[in-house]
């Protein structure tokens, strides 16, 4: 099939996964004039991607029939595998001179692995997990941490920049998810840090709009802290990232790190606070919900006097 003057049709390429921070980068490439198929399991997700040109797809499998490169942001590695049928002879078929990129966060030996399957049914695979939340998804500002052969590497990045401000090439496949658990122990630690640090200053009585100007006006001001403390202050925990996710993030650091002798106190105790937001079931709230572990712990703790 050709365009208009018997110009060859430029090459589709595929999106599976448009949940909440797929379908922000998924219409960011479809509005930059990307060819775009796409398909999620809740169709509901896919009607912004046709306002803005894309193809829907009735099946993951029609993605893959269209499209010769696929970006896969789906929610864990359960749901990655039945969506390929990994381990079943659709699999292959799926997945043979496809490159198949990854976007979601999984394990090490998950992406190794993986890597592995796609290369030997005859596909190209690259890791490419992000740094950044809902609102940098919308923004394009994600920064993308991939891992991956240098040449398959290449030929993938300049369809990743619509969606992201950075993309680095952070080693083999499993670099570039390391890569991403070493950010989000940082990340993961610094949330429960903050919504403790906003606990203390509500009950001391202090003013959280002083907190927050005080906070942004030094060293410790960020973007994180300008769209989190607001949000600790109202207890609006509309999600930006989920704090299941946040959690599962948080388990996947530690067995990474279990696994190569490396002590994470800070990771430990942050972890704890995430189940127990998530127990307390805010599961699907955003991540500085974390503020009500502590909150439900200074609230059962025994009385001082």
């Amino acid at each position: 099939m050709t365009q208009a003057a018997g110009r060859p049709e430029a090459p589709m390429h595929g999106f599976v996964g448009l949940g909440v921070m797929g379908q922000p980068m998924a219409l960011h490439l479809a509005r930059a004039g990307t060819p775009l198929v796409v398909w999620n399991r809740t169709p509901a997700r896919t009607e912004a991607l046709r306002a803005a040109g894309a193809r829907v797809a009735a099946s993951a499998e029609e993605v893959f029939a269209r499209a010769r490169v696929v970006i896969l942001m789906l929610l864990d590695e359960t749901v990655t595998d039945t969506v390929l049928g990994r381990g079943g002879p659709a699999f292959g078929k799926l997945v043979a001179d496809r490159t198949l990129v990854s976007m979601g966060s999984t394990a090490p030996q998950y992406a190794r692995g993986l890597a592995a399957d796609v290369q030997a049914a005859g596909g190209r695979f690259v890791e490419a997990p992000v740094s950044g939340s809902r609102k940098p998804a919308e923004a394009g500002e994600l920064v993308a941490m991939l891992g991956g052969d240098p040449d398959t590497v290449a030929e993938v990045r300049p369809l990743l920049a619509p969606m992201c401000r950075e993309t680095v090439h952070c080693g083999p496949a499993g670099s570039g998810v390391l890569m991403k658990l070493a950010v989000n122990l940082y990340l993961d630690t610094t949330i429960a840090a903050l919504a403790e640090s906003v606990h203390f200053a509500r009950r001391q009585g202090l003013d959280l709009d002083t907190f927050r100007a005080v906070v942004d006006s030094g060293q410790l001001g960020s973007g994180v802290t300008r769209v989190k403390i607001p949000m600790l202050a109202a207890h609006d925990f509309t999600v930006q990232a989920a704090t299941a996710d946040a959690y599962a993030n948080t388990r996947l650091i530690a067995d990474a790190a279990r696994a190569a002798g490396i002590a994470t106190p800070l990771l430990d105790l942050s972890s704890d606070l995430y189940g127990e937001s998530v127990r307390l079931g805010n599961g699907r709230l955003d991540i500085s919900s974390v503020l009500t572990a502590i909150e439900s712990r200074t609230d059962t703790a025994p009385d001082p006097s």
